[in-house]
């Protein structure tokens, strides 16, 4: 009995050790931005909204969030589209090398950011594209493209393509048999895949850095340029909110799929 349990116990406790060693940072730049302290110091009592009033009223911050969300739910739509494609080509393609094509389109997400923002960075130079806003488009679409191929492919390899037939033998076309038999069964994969596709958007910094501006620079770059040129718990405040963004997309991911099947994918 012991040797069963034992096992449960350490298991249940090295959980929850590596649960808190991944949430004590979130919950230390939390509790700092409600602090009075004009440093990076935790409330000590003294608990205040300044810094949050303080981001409100930072000069070109509306511009630059307005241009992250931009550019996340752009680069997140075309990688949707373009995902769904390259994992039923994939998936039900009759052609070789299928498995070397689904390696190379998650190849991003193994690989580190910053050798893949060099790698367009000279990509797009040598093509002679200038307009941040399109680099930046086409950059986060490479690195969101493998959480839309991944997990829709890994949902469709559980799909029975004889609904498809069956539905059209019962008079649909193929089309419509598509869009009322396939897309429904697939609409977790498609939410899943697109919010975690929106937060790597949003919170990416080693590809972006290469491909802004001093006039066009996304959340996470203005993050550090305030780290540079002005340090006080402002910056704590602005992670604070996206921490905040990320737990809401948590949210309504497990209220429209359940986060057993969030765990799935």
């Amino acid at each position: 009995m012991r040797t069963t349990l034992f096992p449960r116990w350490a298991g249940g406790l090295l959980l929850a050790l590596t649960a808190v060693f991944m949430l004590a940072p979130l919950v230390v730049v939390t509790l700092v931005s409600f602090s009075g302290s004009s440093v990076f110091n935790l409330p000590d009592g003294n608990w205040s909204l300044r810094w949050y009033r303080a981001m409100l009223r930072k000069d070109g911050l509306g511009d630059v969030l307005m241009l992250s969300l931009f550019v996340a739910a752009v680069s997140t739509l075309c990688a949707l589209v373009l995902g769904t494609l390259c994992a039923i080509a994939i998936e039900h393609g009759r052609f070789r090398g299928r498995e070397a094509l689904l390696a190379f389109l998650v190849s991003p997400m193994l690989m580190p950011g910053l050798v893949v923002g060099v790698a367009l960075l000279q990509a797009l130079r040598y093509i002679g594209l200038q307009d941040v806003t399109t680099a930046l488009l086409i950059g986060h679409v490479v690195i969101t493209l493998p959480y839309v191929t991944r997990t829709v492919h890994a949902s469709l390899a559980l799909f029975d393509m004889r609904l498809i037939e069956a539905a059209q033998t019962l008079g649909l076309s193929r089309p419509r048999a598509l869009l009322q038999v396939l897309v429904p069964a697939l609409a977790p994969a498609f939410l899943t895949s697109g919010l975690f596709a929106f937060l790597a958007s949003m919170d990416n910094y080693p590809i972006s850095i290469f491909l802004t501006d001093a006039r066009s620079r996304t959340l996470p770059i203005e993050i550090l340029h305030y780290l540079e040129e002005s340090p006080d718990p402002t910056i704590a405040a602005i992670s604070a909110c996206l921490i905040l963004l990320a737990i809401v997309v948590l949210f309504i991911a497990e209220r429209l799929v359940g986060m057993r099947r969030l765990a799935q994918f």
